[in-house]
């Protein structure tokens, strides 16, 4: 094994305890430290390739502080605490470790997450490789376009987009001192739809004048070299910068980040992105800047003419629009539906991840969409013309759900008359969606870990592994760490699905997109049902707006298919929302226009749901909806399927 770890710990007989492990299982103990002065000293001689990192040292600086120099040089940690206080978590996940370990823990688990910790290292440093790799291609595929400058700039700001993400950027070009003639803004309207904004449109929209801009551009501090600002930081540096301050407060931006790059000739080019995300730059962003500077600057030297006058723009240009709003109808994104910040981040790590091969955990409230994302995943990817096959792990009972994924030999055990071949087969060259991943019970869970590392299976009564090629995407509506915590779900396999995490915001964090959603919707279902429904009164989408949304986009999705219902003319007038009377209680819905009363199985329907609601979706286990109504699970699913209940609605 060979491979060089550090450890940085200030209690000498945990050290040595670890030394000891770490030597018995292979490794080589490199060094051991106290404090993050002499860490720093022994990673300088010894270049270690992971360090296990204590958060409280001797001195002033602490296991967190040396999380971000090790960020920086590119190697990998992890934490190892005997107190892992809320605040100090925070503060040690936004460093991104490859792991933690509460003490005290047990020899095998250190091995375990060491091992985890080494395979999502390098798994990561390949992914940027093949990552940086494409854009290098991609620049110069752009550079020999048959287009004009401008054009090539929008595009080289396109496909920086979905590793340094912007709502707005502005290139500035031949001069850092003064507003220079040649500057461009792109202010990103849509998935790939750019608006590209010149100097006078910018002028015109934050209502200053050309000789105002200049001045105010000239009395601004020099930018030497790439930094960022989030939220508060970036508003206390608004008095030395006002175009940045304007700019932000039109655009309710509220992140930055700059990059000056210098020329050969001695120009500057200036990109200054902006975002809406509170804190949306990091560390890794300057990191993954620092090695594309050079051919972000080669690039874009060769494509802009230094020589030509300002670029005429008499109106909002959209260049590239039409081109990439085909993009978007593509089969990947054709069923995402949302314009909202938030939802572009999501569609930018789905255009990241999906040509890879790379686990992706796809996480978020019931009824965000989990499915949609990995059926994008999946049609984006190079296996598309394979199968995807969707396992929901919640639906299936806990001694059938072995046999569905990874099958059974014929006469296996009682009831096996015949051969069945898993989900696992029949996704063989192609992804499998496991819905729900929480719910799996922890002896599967092992048995999950061994398909992710060894790409085998090995069905019910078989007589050895069988290997397959398959993609793993994931998803849950649980806290997944808090899952870790209680026992629940394995750290091994965790930190395995983890290697990229796609976070899918709620509804009621994304209210931009209510309206599109909403008229996407009446759209389908109008034509579905056969009603002329073409319009939402502005009364309506106010209270849409206003709404909570706590079944998100499906619960969008059935209000507006029950409005239509509902509606007598063109336009919905009326709407029949839950009156939440507190946040974690059930909703009391609106009284419905009807003298009809409820049938039995209507009354149990109702009753099922409003159960799986407060067990949020949990159908088994301790504290399931089956628990809870007092029925096996096999006899609710049975029920749910009768009544017509996919899971709750």
């Amino acid at each position: 094994m060979n491979k060089k770890i550090l450890i940085v710990e200030d209690e000498s007989l945990v050290a040595y305890d670890l030394k000891l492990i770490l030597t018995r299982a292979g490794y080589k103990v490199c060094g051991i430290a106290d404090s993050v002065s002499e860490a720093l000293e022994i990673i300088e001689e010894q270049k270690p390739e992971m360090v296990l990192l204590d958060i409280f040292l001797k001195g002033s600086l602490n296991g967190i502080d040396l999380a971000k120099v090790l960020t920086s040089k590119n190697i990998a940690f992890v934490y190892l605490s005997a107190n892992f206080q809320e605040s100090i978590l925070e503060r040690a996940k936004a460093t991104q470790p490859y792991g933690f370990l509460v003490k005290p823990f047990r020899e095998k688990e250190l091995l375990i997450t060491l091992d985890v910790a080494f395979y999502r290292h390098q798994n990561s440093i390949e992914s940027k490789l093949r990552q940086e790799q494409a854009l290098e291609q991609v620049f110069k595929n752009i550079v020999a376009e048959p287009i004009n400058w401008k054009q090539k700039l929008l595009k080289i700001a396109m496909s920086i987009q979905p590793h340094v993400p912007f709502d707005y950027l502005t290139v500035t070009m031949k001069n850092d001192t003064g507003f220079p003639d040649n500057a461009l803004s792109f202010l990103r309207t849509g998935f790939d739809e750019y608006q590209v904004i010149g100097k006078d449109e910018l002028v015109n929209i934050i209502k200053t004048n050309k000789a105002q801009l200049s001045q105010m551009q000239e009395d601004s501090p020099r930018i030497t070299k790439a930094d960022f600002y989030n939220a508060a930081n970036f508003v206390k540096i608004w008095p030395q910068f006002p175009v940045k301050k304007l700019i932000a407060q039109f655009f309710n931006m509220q992140s930055f980040l700059g990059l000056p790059l210098l020329s050969s000739g001695g120009d500057v080019i200036h990109f200054s992105f902006y975002s809406r995300k509170t804190d949306c730059y990091t560390h890794d962003h300057l990191i993954l800047l620092d090695r594309l500077h050079r051919l972000l600057l080669s690039t874009v030297e060769e494509i802009i003419p230094f020589d030509v006058p300002e670029p005429s723009l008499t109106r909002v240009d959209k260049l590239g629009q039409n081109q990439l709003s085909e993009k978007s109808k593509v089969a990947g994104f054709k069923d995402i539906i949302g314009k909202s910040h938030q939802m572009l981040t999501v569609l930018d790590h789905i255009g990241i991840v999906a040509p890879l091969d790379t686990s992706v955990l796809v996480l978020g409230e019931s009824g965000t969409g989990k499915e949609q994302i990995a059926k994008s995943i999946h049609y984006l990817s190079p296996r598309k013309n394979k199968p995807l096959v969707v396992v929901n792990c919640a639906s299936m009972p806990a001694t059938l759900i072995e046999s569905e994924l990874f099958g059974h030999e014929k006469g296996a055990f009682t009831g096996a008359v015949e051969k069945r071949t898993g989900k696992f087969e029949l996704a063989d060259g192609g992804t499998i969606f496991l819905d729900e991943i929480g719910e799996m019970p922890a002896e599967l869970q092992v048995k999950l870990l061994r398909v992710l590392q060894e790409q085998e299976i090995e069905r019910i009564g078989g007589r050895g592994p069988v290997k397959i090629n398959v993609r793993i995407v994931a998803a849950t509506n649980r806290n997944l760490e808090k899952e870790v915590e209680e026992g629940r779900f394995r750290l091994d396999l965790y930190y395995r699905l983890f290697v990229f995490p796609i976070i899918i915001p709620p509804l009621r964090e994304r209210k931009d997109d209510i309206p599109v959603l909403a008229n996407h919707f009446l759209a389908r279902y109008a034509q579905k049902i056969g009603k002329a429904v073409t319009g939402i009164s502005a009364n309506v989408m106010a209270q849409l707006l206003e709404y909570h949304w706590p079944g998100n986009v499906r619960e969008l999705e059935h209000f507006i298919e029950r409005s239509i219902l509902l509606t007598d003319g063109p336009v919905i007038k009326d709407a029949y929302l839950p009156k939440l009377q507190g946040k974690k209680e059930s909703p009391v819905y609106a009284e419905m226009p009807t003298d009809r009363l409820k049938t039995i199985d209507e009354h149990a329907r109702d009753h099922i749901l409003d159960v799986l609601k407060r067990c949020n979706g949990k159908i088994s286990g301790k504290d399931g909806a089956a628990s809870k109504l007092g029925l096996p699970p096999s006899t609710l699913h049975s029920k749910m399927q009768k009544l017509g209940i996919k899971k709750w609605e």
